[in-house]
Protein backbone atom coordinates (compact mmCIF):
# COMPACT_ATOMS: atom_id res chain seq x y z
CA UNK A 1 0.00 0.00 0.00
CA UNK A 2 0.84 3.34 -0.54
CA UNK A 3 2.17 6.26 1.41
CA UNK A 4 -1.00 8.02 0.53
CA UNK A 5 -3.26 5.12 0.65
CA UNK A 6 -2.12 4.83 4.12
CA UNK A 7 -2.71 8.35 4.70
CA UNK A 8 -6.04 8.25 3.19
CA UNK A 9 -7.14 5.32 5.67
CA UNK A 10 -5.87 7.00 8.46
CA UNK A 11 -8.18 10.52 7.64
CA UNK A 12 -11.29 8.20 7.45
CA UNK A 13 -10.14 6.89 10.96
CA UNK A 14 -10.16 10.36 12.08
CA UNK A 15 -13.22 11.85 10.76
CA UNK A 16 -15.14 8.40 11.87
CA UNK A 17 -13.67 8.98 15.20
CA UNK A 18 -14.67 12.58 15.35
CA UNK A 19 -18.08 12.53 13.95
CA UNK A 20 -19.45 9.80 15.49
CA UNK A 21 -17.53 9.27 18.95
CA UNK A 22 -16.99 13.37 18.63
CA UNK A 23 -13.46 13.13 19.94
CA UNK A 24 -11.17 16.00 19.46
CA UNK A 25 -8.60 16.19 16.67
CA UNK A 26 -5.92 16.80 18.86
CA UNK A 27 -6.44 13.39 20.88
CA UNK A 28 -7.02 11.11 17.53
CA UNK A 29 -4.11 12.74 15.75
CA UNK A 30 -1.74 11.92 18.86
CA UNK A 31 -3.19 8.39 18.74
CA UNK A 32 -2.16 7.50 15.66
CA UNK A 33 1.24 9.15 15.18
CA UNK A 34 2.01 6.34 18.27
CA UNK A 35 0.90 3.64 15.82
CA UNK A 36 2.63 5.50 12.73
CA UNK A 37 5.78 6.92 12.32
CA UNK A 38 6.04 7.68 8.49
CA UNK A 39 6.24 11.32 9.31
CA UNK A 40 5.10 12.26 5.23
CA UNK A 41 1.61 9.77 5.93
CA UNK A 42 1.43 11.73 9.20
CA UNK A 43 1.29 15.15 7.60
CA UNK A 44 -0.49 14.13 4.90
CA UNK A 45 -3.26 12.67 7.01
CA UNK A 46 -3.41 15.82 9.12
CA UNK A 47 -3.60 17.83 5.64
CA UNK A 48 -6.73 15.79 4.46
CA UNK A 49 -8.29 15.72 7.78
CA UNK A 50 -8.36 18.96 8.99
CA UNK A 51 -9.52 20.23 5.81
CA UNK A 52 -12.19 18.51 5.56
CA UNK A 53 -13.30 19.21 9.21
CA UNK A 54 -12.45 23.18 8.90
CA UNK A 55 -15.18 22.99 5.55
CA UNK A 56 -16.89 19.81 7.41
CA UNK A 57 -20.43 22.20 6.87
CA UNK A 58 -19.84 23.40 3.51
CA UNK A 59 -18.65 19.78 2.04
CA UNK A 60 -22.08 18.37 4.19
CA UNK A 61 -24.07 20.89 2.02
CA UNK A 62 -22.26 19.82 -1.35
CA UNK A 63 -23.36 15.73 -0.88
CA UNK A 64 -26.65 16.68 0.43
CA UNK A 65 -27.23 18.85 -2.72
CA UNK A 66 -26.01 16.17 -4.89
CA UNK A 67 -27.11 13.05 -3.33
CA UNK A 68 -30.59 13.39 -3.96
CA UNK A 69 -32.99 11.41 -2.08
CA UNK A 70 -30.19 10.74 0.40
CA UNK A 71 -29.61 12.70 3.54
CA UNK A 72 -26.43 12.42 5.55
CA UNK A 73 -28.46 11.26 8.42
CA UNK A 74 -28.92 8.06 6.38
CA UNK A 75 -25.52 7.15 5.54
CA UNK A 76 -23.13 4.96 7.05
CA UNK A 77 -20.44 6.69 9.13
CA UNK A 78 -17.98 4.74 6.60
CA UNK A 79 -19.20 6.57 3.47
CA UNK A 80 -20.42 9.78 4.47
CA UNK A 81 -17.00 10.46 5.69
CA UNK A 82 -15.23 8.50 2.39
CA UNK A 83 -17.09 11.39 0.79
CA UNK A 84 -16.21 13.91 3.01
CA UNK A 85 -12.69 13.50 2.35
CA UNK A 86 -12.30 13.07 -1.44
CA UNK A 87 -14.70 16.30 -1.22
CA UNK A 88 -11.92 18.04 0.59
CA UNK A 89 -9.67 16.33 -1.53
CA UNK A 90 -10.86 17.54 -4.94
CA UNK A 91 -11.45 21.02 -3.89
CA UNK A 92 -8.60 21.73 -1.94
CA UNK A 93 -5.72 19.80 -3.09
CA UNK A 94 -5.51 20.95 -6.56
CA UNK A 95 -1.59 19.16 -7.10
CA UNK A 96 -3.85 15.87 -6.84
CA UNK A 97 -5.16 15.05 -10.21
CA UNK A 98 -8.79 14.30 -9.53
CA UNK A 99 -8.88 11.02 -11.26
CA UNK A 100 -6.23 10.05 -8.64
CA UNK A 101 -8.37 11.17 -6.06
CA UNK A 102 -11.41 9.74 -7.26
CA UNK A 103 -10.26 6.29 -7.60
CA UNK A 104 -8.23 6.47 -4.04
CA UNK A 105 -11.75 6.90 -2.20
CA UNK A 106 -13.64 4.54 -4.73
CA UNK A 107 -10.91 1.52 -3.58
CA UNK A 108 -11.37 2.22 0.37
CA UNK A 109 -14.90 2.48 -0.15
CA UNK A 110 -14.92 -1.23 -1.44
CA UNK A 111 -12.12 -2.07 1.21
CA UNK A 112 -14.21 -0.44 4.77
CA UNK A 113 -17.85 -0.33 3.14
CA UNK A 114 -19.79 -2.71 1.05
CA UNK A 115 -19.04 -2.69 -2.84
CA UNK A 116 -21.99 -0.84 -3.64
CA UNK A 117 -20.16 2.18 -1.93
CA UNK A 118 -17.44 2.30 -4.55
CA UNK A 119 -20.37 3.76 -6.87
CA UNK A 120 -21.96 5.85 -4.88
CA UNK A 121 -18.79 7.81 -3.69
CA UNK A 122 -17.80 7.01 -7.67
CA UNK A 123 -21.37 9.17 -8.37
CA UNK A 124 -21.04 11.59 -5.85
CA UNK A 125 -17.42 12.81 -6.15
CA UNK A 126 -17.41 12.51 -10.09
CA UNK A 127 -20.58 15.26 -9.72
CA UNK A 128 -18.32 17.37 -7.43
CA UNK A 129 -15.42 17.06 -9.95
CA UNK A 130 -17.65 18.33 -12.94
CA UNK A 131 -18.56 21.12 -10.75
CA UNK A 132 -22.44 20.04 -10.56
CA UNK A 133 -23.41 21.43 -6.96
CA UNK A 134 -24.90 25.02 -6.54
CA UNK A 135 -22.86 25.84 -3.22
CA UNK A 136 -21.24 29.22 -2.25
CA UNK A 137 -18.31 29.15 0.31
Amino acid sequence: MGSRRKARELALEVLYRYDLVSDKIEEIFLDIKKREDNSDIILFMQRISEKAIENIEYIDSIIENIAINWRLERMTYIDKNIIRLGIAEILFFEDIPIKVTINEYIEIAKKYSTDEAGKFVNGILDKVAKGAYNIKQ
